[in-house]
């Protein structure tokens, strides 16, 4: 089976992380994100996928090559962003296969446990157009819902609203079977969840939802980006990828934890980086090269590539760009962004009285 991977968004709601590096390419409990999702592809029967590739694109390939965790690789880039239909349609010219074979299509910034092949199976008992998978959610409302009859065949794609009428959402994997692609209109602007599926529907093809409700998670926010690295190295999503064990902890290699230091909650301390004696990590990344200094405590938070905590420093929910400097007794909460190189003073910002 072939895959296309959409890898060409900008990741502006994780910057400054992707300031530097794209969203898929950063690393997620010790890799790129995207080895995760190779594995697992290759693991369900994937043998080669396209990267449709925008922001960055040079760098996909300088990472992967031709050939990566067992999958054979393709690289096809949009001068102009395409939108999601339009960048399926613009890889789709790397495809091989037939007509009537399936196609998976993968985002770039979805962790999903859920039963792929199980997925395909359905679309190709049902001689489907295409099939998605749609997970539940407790509040639907956050997002457009996707409505399915007694026989899983979807009836509509329907906006965010206050009074959804499914729990059922989209969850950004699809089966397509190969001729339904090249009802995509070439060189456009297209929106598959706005245009190619609702289209698909009003002409009468069959368009049929896979629901499980295993592990998902869009990585999309640094809360979700955190989320997902931890995740990973709790084992509550498997993933072939990992370079290491499940467990409270991941320290890659050349990387020092005093063993005064408490470092757990899923932690993932980059090669080279360093936490002193008297520290506190809780499930945070830290990046290749990062400084945690003694008596500093660092919970749900992202410390980039050479980014420094100095002694009694603060930080939860925060993420430092690379190079990022934070001076010691300074107090960062809240979701707190410090782009990179920039170098805050001591005790510069608190969120409480000293003592």
């Amino acid at each position: 089976m072939e895959a296309i991977l959409l890898v060409g968004g900008q990741g502006t709601r994780l910057r400054p992380l992707t300031i530097s590096t794209p969203k898929p390419l950063l690393p997620t409990a010790g890799v790129a994100f995207l080895a995760h999702q190779l594995a697992r592809a290759h693991a369900v029967g994937v043998e080669r996928i396209v990267f449709a590739t925008s922001y960055r694109a040079e760098m996909f390939e300088a990472a992967f090559g031709a050939h990566a965790h067992g999958v054979d690789l393709a690289y096809v880039s949009e001068d102009e962003p395409l939108g999601t239909g339009g960048a399926i349609r613009n890889a789709a010219r790397s495809l091989t296969c037939g007509p009537d074979e399936p196609v998976l299509i993968l985002n770039g910034d979805i962790l999903s446990g859920h039963d792929v092949r199980a997925q395909v199976a359905l679309h190709e008992k049902a001689n489907a157009a295409v099939t998605l998978h749609l997970t539940r959610v407790e509040d639907p409302s956050r997002f457009g819902s996707v409505p399915t009859d007694a026989d899983g065949r979807v009836t509509a794609f329907l906006e965010k609203t206050s009074h959804p009428v499914t729990d059922q959402i989209n969850a950004g994997c699809y089966v397509f079977r190969r001729s339904a692609i090249d009802t995509i209109p070439e060189d456009e602007v297209v929106s598959v969840e706005r245009e190619t599926f609702p289209a698909l529907i009003a002409s009468g093809a069959v368009v049929m939802g896979h629901v499980e409700s295993e592990y998902w998670l869009d990585v999309g926010t640094p809360e979700a980006f955190v989320q997902g690295s931890r995740d990973l190295v709790l084992g509550r999503l498997a993933s072939p990828a990992m370079p290491g064990p499940p467990g409270p902890r991941l320290v890659l290699a050349g990387a020092v934890v005093s063993p005064g230091a408490v470092v757990r909650d899923g932690t993932t301390v980059g090669r080279n980086a360093v936490v002193e004696a008297g520290a506190t990590v809780l499930g945070s990344v830290l990046l290749d090269d990062a400084f945690v200094a003694e008596g500093a405590t660092v919970r749900d938070s992202v410390l980039s590539r050479g980014a420094r905590v100095g002694p009694g420093a603060v930080l939860d929910g925060v993420i430092l760009g690379d190079g990022a400097v934070v001076g010691p007794g300074n107090e960062l909460r809240d979701g707190l962004r410090m782009w990179p190189g920039i170098e805050l003073p001591p005790t510069a910002v608190r969120f409480s009285t000293d003592t």
